[in-house]
């Protein structure tokens, strides 16, 4: 996955001019969008709209991720509510910083393979498979 540019140079900000973090949030929440929502999207860009769908709040702590290996992954299942009408074609995920909105995505990517949700589908995560990596 890799890192809007709103969040690119919020973290060059902290890093070589000392500038917080504007943010503070104990969750950070997942979304699902149906195209890629770019490194100049919100988390409202291309996000799926089947009935049901909401963003997921992750802990933003050992019990929501685990850091090793310049990664950080799901530290337990990421589920979704199931959908109760409509249908779309998930292709991409990201990671923001609110529950509803046109929140700021910090992480975003491509699934490995698109997943159609549809009536009774529930979409998730396993554990460890939602990972984002510093090179």
């Amino acid at each position: 996955m890799s890192k809007s540019n709103t969040f690119e140079n919020q973290l060059l900000a902290l890093t070589f001019n000392a500038t917080a973090l504007p943010w503070s949030n104990t969750n950070f929440y997942v979304a699902l969008h149906t195209a890629d929502p770019g490194e100049a999207g919100d988390q409202t860009t291309s996000e799926c709209d089947f009935t049901g769908y909401a963003r997921v709040a992750v802990s933003r702590d050992g019990a929501g991720w685990t850091v090793a290996g310049n990664q950080a992954g799901n530290t337990a299942e990421i589920t979704f509510a199931e959908c109760t009408g409509g249908a779309n074609t998930v292709s991409h995920v990201s990671v923001g910083l609110l529950a509803t909105g046109a929140s700021q995505v910090l992480y975003k990517g491509a699934l490995t393979a698109p997943i159609a949700v549809s009536v009774l589908i529930t979409p998730r995560f396993p554990a460890g498979t939602l990972v984002m990596q510093e090179d």
